[in-house]
């Protein structure tokens, strides 16, 4: 049987690395025909997560990978005003070395039987990759890392801008998005669509979404049916394929065991855990409010806290050396019998464990596929990318969290505090038995399994994928 190549291109971060590669497993397990080749672009100032990047497209000995050389970095300061510029101009200044390495490495042999290029597979920050695939006379395909909902926003900017539109303020009307059955608020809408800059970097990307043969979306059909729906039956857009959802492979790391065994010690849904993600750690003031609304609350909890990720350092969040230095005095001996403070936590181990009943989440949407798949009931509070517009939908259009807050944006340098009482408000909302959002994220969490089984909405639509590629390299 005749092989043929994709060629996948993920933007330098670590978990859209892992949803990216377990998307060439998944299409690997499920057609032997295909053969996948990963170009990884390095991290400019960041040697940490290049090497957890290297472990993650080396662990499968199908998937090859090629190092892309390291291109000058654009200045310091376009990262300081919209991260997500620095990262999209950083990745197309890569352009002619990825198409380097396909024509030399891919499209070339010793033998002269080299599989043809059946396309170039690229996420959300390597739109300009598409450029490479019209240049090659190859198809392209996005793969999005968000949830459908949000890439229905990216489509708005696009034609929000046709009309006139520009970057948004706070007191800017509600937006009719198609993939949202309620009107957009302005203040959810992500920090980059506040920056002329950001914003028109962001249309750019819809609009080179439209040039690809297909979106694939790390999603199921049954969680978000409104939004797919909306995305499938716009004339305008490429084909929708919704395979996920797709979850990172769990890790390994110092202080798990002790974790685990802690909540082992605990009764069933009993436990509120509270996680927020990489970048997702707070200054003290903060925290004294979060410890403040563990203690009132008299819920047992698992909380892990990170020291605050710093845009202007290359270190990702890290742990703590010693709580008693960020936390209230005493609080650690006061909550020791129905609590436990952790830094780093197995967040996928935490959220199947049965002792855990509820999520305070910084609705990143890794961290919302994990939790619903293990049908745990969320808290929303939202710190950056694109986790505004997904707190709002995970309360307002799919009713599988209960809102803490659905608009907080950390600036750097500055932050918001939210107050122990609404803290308190949310916990207590989300651990009462007969919360409905308890009983629709453990349905949802069935629905998961099932969209990924033979006959499932996902699994069609990924067989569905397989087969629109294999036919669209004998157009090309």
């Amino acid at each position: 049987m005749k092989k043929v190549e994709l060629v996948f291109i993920p933007a330098p971060m670590v978990g859209h690395i892992v949803s990216i590669v377990e998307l060439a497993k998944l299409l690997l397990d499920r057609d032997d025909r295909l053969s996948i080749t990963v170009l990884v672009i390095k991290q400019p100032a960041d040697p940490i997560a290049n090497t957890v990047v290297q472990n993650v497209v080396s662990a499968d000995a199908r998937i090859r990978h090629l190092n892309l050389p390291e291109m000058e970095p654009p200045p310091e300061e376009m990262i300081l005003k919209v991260p997500e510029i620095y990262l999209s101009a950083y990745i197309k200044s890569h352009r002619s070395q990825a198409k380097h390495a396909i024509v030399n490495n891919v499209l070339s042999s010793d033998s002269g039987e080299s599989p043809p290029l059946a396309g170039i597979v690229f996420d959300f920050f390597c739109s300009s990759m598409v450029d490479v695939a019209n240049d090659l006379g190859v198809p392209s395909y996005l793969f999005y890392t968000s949830g459908a909902g949000f890439l229905g926003v990216n489509h708005y900017l696009v034609i929000r801008e046709s009309l006139g539109g520009r970057e948004y303020t706070l007191s800017d009307t509600d937006s009719v998005v198609s993939t949202f059955a309620s009107p957009v608020p302005a203040r959810v809408m992500p920090t980059f669509a506040f920056n002329d800059d950001g914003y028109r970097s962001f249309v750019e990307h819809g609009k080179k979404f439209r040039e690809t043969k297909g979106m694939i979306i790390n999603t199921f059909a049954e969680m978000e049916p409104y939004a797919v729906k909306a995305l499938e039956s716009d004339p305008d857009l490429p084909p929708v394929y919704t395979v996920g959802p797709m979850l990172a492979p769990q890790k390994e790391h110092a202080g798990k065991e002790e974790i685990i065994d802690w909540l082992s010690e605990q009764p069933p849904s009993s436990v509120v855990f509270l996680c927020f993600g990489s970048q997702g750690g707070f200054e003290a003031p903060q925290i004294h409010q979060v410890a403040t609304a563990l203690e009132r609350s008299g819920h047992r909890f698992l909380w892990s806290v990170r020291r605050p990720w710093s845009l202007t350092s290359s270190e990702r969040a890290s742990d703590f050396t010693s709580f008693d230095q960020i936390l209230p005095a005493g609080f650690l001996e006061r909550t020791k019998i129905r609590g436990k403070v952790c830094g780093w936590a197995p967040q996928v181990e935490v959220l199947a464990h049965s002792a855990t009943a509820a999520f305070v989440s910084h609705c990143g949407w890794n961290s919302t596929l994990e939790s619903i798949w293990h049908g745990v009931p969320m808290v929303t509070w939202p710190i950056y990318a694109e986790q505004q517009t997904n707190a709002f939908q995970l309360v307002k259009e799919l009713g599988l969290a209960v809102e803490l807050t659905v608009d907080y944006r950390r600036a750097q340098g500055s932050e918001n505090v939210v107050m122990a009482e609404q803290i308190e408000k949310a916990i207590e909302s989300v651990m009462e038995a007969e919360n409905p959002v308890r009983k629709r994220a453990k349905e949802m969490g069935e629905k998961s399994r099932e969209a990924l089984k033979e006959g499932g909405s996902s699994f069609i639509s990924l067989q569905r994928l397989i087969h629109d590629i294999i036919h669209n390299i004998k157009l090309c």
